[in-house]
């Protein structure tokens, strides 16, 4: 959107430079927001210690209905940073003067390939090789050359369905922006700036669930065949 007054865009209308500016800008934002939380920790928490207690138990409590209290637990700092930083991603983006790193397919591809890699590491790690990938080839033995390559693609695609899922959601809600701000830059979009908000919070949780149901279906192989 290099047609899009932005403010790092005064130094340079690149979009691969707005892309890594904001990027590195959401990146900051998140580690002032940890920051402050754990600043001056209390017993009673207050202010942004109190927001991030709230959200990691909101956290928490999806993980639980999905892969279980131990599981959650463990998996915790992966989907809460994810989280966090998705966003940040998205939010900043409703901002008159920024861009969302999130309506860039190279950053949801990246996050994307990040969570492909992890839960099929943690796959592997907790019920071995063999079991793992045999679980690849279906209930039945026989069906095992037809259901192997099935899983293979089914596995591949979930890269092309987070990734496109939250850019392609993100970079409509920034264009929709830009075409109200152009026509009734006051108080027209007032409704729309509910709407993406409301947007930029269910993008972020769908991402995040879906971590939890990748992990869950990577680690639990034993419960499954129960």
């Amino acid at each position: 959107m290099n047609e899009v007054f932005t403010f790092l865009g005064i130094v340079s209308h690149n979009h691969a430079y707005l892309y890594a500016a904001h990027t590195i800008l959401v990146f900051i934002l998140v580690l002032l927001f940890a920051k402050s939380a754990v600043k001056s920790l209390r017993l009673v928490p207050v202010g942004s210690q109190n927001v991030m207690e709230a959200y990691l138990q909101g956290v928490l409590a999806m993980g639980k209905d999905v892969i279980g209290e131990k599981h959650a637990r463990t998996y915790l700092p992966l989907v809460a940073t994810l989280g966090l930083f998705i966003f940040f991603a998205n939010v900043i983006g409703i901002i008159p003067g920024f861009e969302s790193p999130s309506g860039n397919i190279n950053f949801t591809l990246t996050l994307a390939i990040i969570v492909f890699l992890y839960y099929n590491f943690e796959g592997i790690r907790k019920n071995g090789v063999v079991a793992y990938f045999a679980h690849f080839m279906g209930p039945m033995k026989i069906l095992a050359p037809l259901m192997f390559p099935i899983e293979i693609v089914s596995h591949i695609s979930r890269i092309i369905s987070l990734s496109f899922r939250l850019f392609g959601n993100i970079k409509g809600d920034d264009l929709f922006l830009a075409v109200v701000l152009m026509l009734a830059p006051y108080i027209a979009p007032l409704p729309a700036y509910a709407l993406l908000s409301f947007s930029a919070i269910l993008q972020t949780f769908i991402f995040m669930i879906l971590t939890y149901v990748y992990l869950a279906g990577a680690v639990l192989l034993h419960e499954e065949s129960l």
